[in-house]
């Protein structure tokens, strides 16, 4: 997955005077352009907002600045770069915006899910440059239903490896240094199956809270935004068998595989999943309101602010062992690792004193460490078992996760994209808990803003 130099590209971002482009799209261009000086891109920015080329530039300029963006390929792009104002709805102003891009151009979606969906409609009244991108941000779809008549409204468009559905959670870092670690390292990988683990958990909770995004996450909630769109995904990198090679089929074949055969632990929502909402608190040094009270929320919702749900893959490796995805906001301290505990040692010599707790691998993400905890003897009594850590710095990978994302779309290289199948699966394995919340069958607790989650919770990993 060794990224590539092309010709001049446009990359045209829908919604390009949105939150979405300056925050996090613009920054991770210029972190891109910085790292590979050769490459050239041509940028234009399109929305409904009435701005002028100096204005975006001014945009575009603030945002490089939060990466310390500079050299040869970001001089050139703040040369050219220009804004066209937009109802990328409207066939006729998406013509136009086609016609003001270079070379293969990559349409990046900065939009919410159903202004992108009408967009990919007014799509089929243009006439598409050969080899054009599609780019679209999650959520894919609201619901399995949804996920499907996307994908199909994309095939009329362009061929299913010119569409990306962005995961910034499958950075090439992150895949690629799980991917070593488990199938480059004869010690691992024959242990890698229910013979040997007990247990594997996901935890991605956030100190930050609601952060001004109620328009889409109050519709959304814990689940959907991380587990349904994120961690199922990252599931899939850890439970897949080996692909063959890094191309884009082979690691999104392993992956679909995983995801088929993935349903919730037992079939029981109730039993399998759980669900939780801040309320009042602080976080660190900063006072959070309740969830029910942030601006643009809808209490008779009963958004989850935190969700947790365990699920089991029908395969060989995997049967009976218990996965657990768990995220959550306005959480007391930050924490995103995946910990793969193992089986406790089927017999310890009768003389060696202390706890004989399971070796546990944690992965620690963004950044990306790993630590490996053993029973050893300890440096006083030989006959005591203490607890001790190997610890390992993967480093911080050559580009972020959206950099990395970027150069995908425009390299043309869907290998850390989400496939189509693959997105109707992640609804499909999700849809059990959401019918189930919907009716009320599993109550939604309460937690404070800055505690771990709501009392009575057992921790996992």
């Amino acid at each position: 997955m060794k990224h590539m130099t092309q010709a001049v590209t446009t990359l045209l971002v829908l919604g390009g005077s949105g939150d979405l482009a300056s925050r996090l799209l613009l920054p991770a261009l210029g972190d891109l352009l910085t790292s590979e000086p050769q490459r050239r891109v041509t940028l234009i920015g399109a929305g409904s907002e009435d701005w002028t080329d100096v204005h975006w530039r001014h945009v575009v300029r603030t945002s490089f600045a939060t990466m310390k963006a500079k050299g040869p390929a970001v001089d050139d792009l703040l040369k050219k770069t220009h804004y066209i104002r937009a109802d990328v709805t409207k066939a006729d102003d998406l013509s136009r915006l086609l016609e003001a891009c270079e070379g293969t151009p990559a349409l990046y979606f900065a939009l919410p899910p159903a202004i992108a969906a009408m967009a990919c409609k007014a799509l089929e009244k243009v006439s598409l440059p050969p080899k054009t991108v599609l780019a679209l941000e999650k959520p894919f779809g609201t619901d399995r239903r949804s996920a499907i008549a996307l994908n199909a409204q994309l095939a009329k468009l362009v061929p299913e490896d010119q569409v990306q559905r962005v995961d910034h959670f499958l950075g090439n870092s992150t895949v690629l240094n799980l991917l070593g670690l488990r199938f480059a390292n004869r010690i691992l990988e024959p242990v890698w199956n229910s013979d040997h683990i007990q247990r594997v958990d996901v935890i991605y909770d956030e100190t930050l809270a609601l952060e001004g995004r109620a328009r889409y996450y109050d519709k959304a909630g814990a689940l959907i935004d991380m587990i349904q769109s994120h961690l199922l995904q990252v599931l899939a990198v850890i439970a897949m068998e080996a692909p063959s090679t890094l191309s884009s089929q082979d690691l999104r074949d392993a992956k679909g595989a995983v995801l088929r055969a993935t349903r919730v632990w037992n079939d029981s929502p109730l039993e399998s999943s759980r669900r939780g909402r801040y309320t009042a608190g602080t976080v660190g040094r900063e006072k959070v309101p309740s969830y029910v009270d942030e601006p643009g929320v809808d209490p008779s919702r009963e958004t989850e602010t935190l969700a947790e749900a365990t699920f089991q893959i029908d395969t060989w490796r995997w049967a009976g062992v218990p996965f657990t995805l768990r995220s959550g906001k306005a959480i007391g301290e930050r924490r995103r690792e995946i910990v793969v505990t193992f089986r406790p040692a089927p017999h310890v010599p009768t003389g060696l004193r202390g706890a004989h707790q399971p070796t546990k691998l944690r992965l620690m993400l963004a950044p990306d460490t790993m630590s490996l905890e053993l029973n050893i003897n300890g440096p006083g009594d030989p006959d005591v078992i203490e607890r001790a850590s190997l610890t390992a710095d993967f480093g911080p990978g050559q580009l972020r996760a959206y950099g990395e994302v970027l150069a995908g779309v425009l390299d043309s290289d869907p290998a850390l994209s989400v496939r189509g199948d693959t997105a109707v699966e992640c609804w499909r394995i999700v849809a059990p808990i959401l019918k189930e919340w919907s009716e009320g069958k599993v109550p939604l607790d309460s937690y404070r803003a800055g505690s771990m989650g709501p009392s009575g919770w057992i921790g996992i990993g």
